[in-house]
């Protein structure tokens, strides 16, 4: 194999590949990135692949100076650190011959060992999968454009829990119903709910529900990078994919198992492929509050700023924020103490108020994520007694928050 490929893109491929490339473990070949070299009617690619044998990733790179196709497999930390230390060079040499790959740059050369692509593990196979075929054929195949899948995963996956000990809630809820797509995450202190409709996707379509690992939500985040890119997502019993681009929305979102369709046409540039989530998820629809008699309506921006300022004077033994609202006058009064260190008071106008007055207590970092996320510039508060959970959700009705409250010393 022997490419000449610009340093930037093929930089930008290793960083992405890389995450998923497990930094410990005993099969020597899992710890590399796989290079598949290959000429086509658009000219040449570079394939990179890595996996953990349970998240996969597979990027592929245009643009490159494909000289020789062929392939192997070269340790990920080692060809990732030469590429970024070469960053005068606008371009790289890359070239395999046998169990060792020479790097050039223009004034510097790097060998290292590597192995042969055939020692490096089988990916799932994303075409099999929507095809009908292989080891877990497709349940449901369905597209949506890159930027509404990231909206979603940026509005639930930060409320996963990071305790393994609960591992049916260490990722994300995806229920799919014709047309409709809901995520849902939960760490058992706070829920996170967000809901889209999928475009051109037929009304009774399959309905399918799964719970996708927060480290593959994480790195599909970081393959968006066009919202209009179409993105097909393959479920079947035990696996998810992710194929970014080189399909037809329409086509891929009506492709389905044993329906005719296999998704769509095209290569896409990249293809993850994540094991799912074991378990079974809380019954989250349980604790959404239903009977919150008192809204709130308050400015997004004005809410996280306050709430960020009461935080500075907080510490891990009085982890809350003490939150007053006033209905006479449309103020929220925020206060913070630490012992040994002092006190806060913080107060902000609200837009709108319905109900009586109420004081509640929250955990501030709990607010400021939540804040981060919703897009609208004005946030639904609903709250019904300072013991119960506090409900915060978007004006459209597309995203809601539930976050249980604190007890403060008085």
């Amino acid at each position: 194999m022997k490419v000449i490929c610009d340093r930037a893109a093929l930089l930008d491929a290793l960083n992405m590949v890389s995450s998923v490339v497990p930094t410990r473990t005993p099969m020597p070949a899992l710890s590399c990135v796989k290079l598949v070299a290959s000429k086509g009617s658009g000219g040449g690619e570079l394939t990179l692949s890595g996996t953990d044998n349970e998240t996969s990733l597979q990027l592929s790179v245009t643009h490159v100076d494909v000289q020789q196709p062929g392939s192997g497999a070269i340790p990920a930390d080692k060809l990732r650190q030469i590429v970024q230390a070469e960053d005068g060079e606008p371009t790289l040499t890359l070239e395999i011959e046998g169990d060792q790959c020479v790097i050039r740059g223009a004034n510097a050369f790097f060998r290292v060992f590597c192995f042969p692509a055939a020692d490096f593990p089988p990916l799932p196979d994303f075409a099999a999968a929507i095809g009908g075929t292989g080891q877990d054929p497709a349940k449901t195949v369905f597209a949506q454009p890159s930027g509404q899948l990231a909206d979603l995963i940026a509005r639930t996956v930060f409320a996963t829990a990071r305790e393994t000990s609960r591992y049916a809630i260490n990722g994300v809820l995806l229920k799919r119903d014709g047309k409709k797509l809901e995520m849902v995450a939960t760490d058992g202190r706070r829920l996170a709910l967000a809901r889209a409709t999928i475009p051109g996707a037929q009304a009774k379509g399959d309905s399918i529900s799964c719970i996708i690992p927060t480290k593959a939500l994480n790195t599909a985040l970081k393959l968006v990078r066009d919202g209009e890119e179409s993105v097909r997502m393959a479920i079947g019993d035990s696996r998810v994919f992710f194929a970014f681009g080189g399909a037809d929305t329409d086509a891929a979102a009506e492709g389905k198992k044993g329906k005719g369709g296999s998704g769509g046409g095209g290569h896409p540039r990249a293809i993850l492929s994540s094991a799912l989530v074991e378990g079974t998820f809380p019954p989250y629809e349980d604790v959404i509050p239903r009977e919150n008699d008192k809204k709130i309506t308050a400015g997004r921006d004005e809410l996280s700023s306050a709430v960020r300022k009461a935080t500075v004077l907080t510490n891990e033994e009085s982890r809350g924020v003490r939150m007053s609202f006033s209905g006479g006058d449309k103020r929220l009064k925020l206060s913070s103490r630490a012992p040994e260190m002092g006190e806060s008071e913080i107060a902000v106008d609200l837009a709108g108020y319905e109900g009586s007055d109420i004081e509640i207590s929250f955990n501030p970092n709990f607010l400021v994520d939540v804040l981060k996320v919703v897009s609208d510039p004005q946030v639904i508060v609903e709250l019904k007694a300072p013991n119960k959970p506090g409900l915060i959700r978007s004006e459209a009705g597309d995203f809601v928050y539930v976050v249980m409250p604190v007890n403060l010393p008085t």
